[in-house]
């Protein structure tokens, strides 16, 4: 666990994109069960590591990210790893590729159940893998998906400019005032 420690805390001292995806904003960080979907290279981990940086960058102690892809998984457990950073006090564990772990889904769940003072938000590539888990997550989960970018974000990264959004309604208001506008 210390080597997984170790990796956290390297990924917390080098720099990160400063560009903030909008779904950063609208999840539930205080949920005790997240899970972030999508295709790869959409910025799943990227994501979780702001977020982390962001709230937790002065008590690291009382968060880890790890990926399940790291060799620590070959001859030990998330449900190990979890007992014993909820024992040395830590309450959110971020857990990035639950794909490439087996039982993932059956040990998130008993993650879920036994460490009631454990949050825990994780990532997979899709929602089939989160749904038709073999334990059954899709009445704790709250899922999010993280698409590529949108053009508004696009434009914001490229004019590094925070352009607002619209909701449907500004939208047409705007169209229709320059549709009159045109008119006079």
């Amino acid at each position: 666990m210390e080597k997984l420690i170790e990796l956290f805390r390297k990924k917390m001292t080098g720099p990160l994109p400063v560009f903030e995806r909008e779904l950063e904003r609208k999840i539930n960080w205080n949920a005790r069960l997240i899970s972030v979907r999508g295709s790869r290279g959409t910025g799943k981990t990227t994501l979780f590591l702001q977020h982390i940086k962001k709230t937790f960058s002065n008590n690291l102690n009382k968060v880890l990210y790890v990926n399940l892809d790291n060799i620590y998984f070959s001859n030990n457990t998330l449900v190990e790893l979890a007992e014993k950073f909820a024992s040395r006090g830590g309450t959110h564990l971020f857990i990035d590729e639950v794909y490439k772990y087996e039982n993932w889904s059956k040990e998130i769940k008993n993650l879920y159940d036994d460490f009631p003072e454990l949050h825990i938000a994780f990532t997979g590539s899709s929602l089939l893998e989160i749904l038709n888990g073999r334990a059954d997550l899709s009445r704790r989960t709250l899922v999010y998906e993280l698409t590529g970018l949108s053009f508004r974000e696009y434009l914001s990264l490229i004019k590094a400019h925070d352009f607002p959004i619209f909701t449907k309604e500004q939208r047409a208001d705007f169209r229709r005032n320059r549709i009159k506008n045109q008119a006079v």
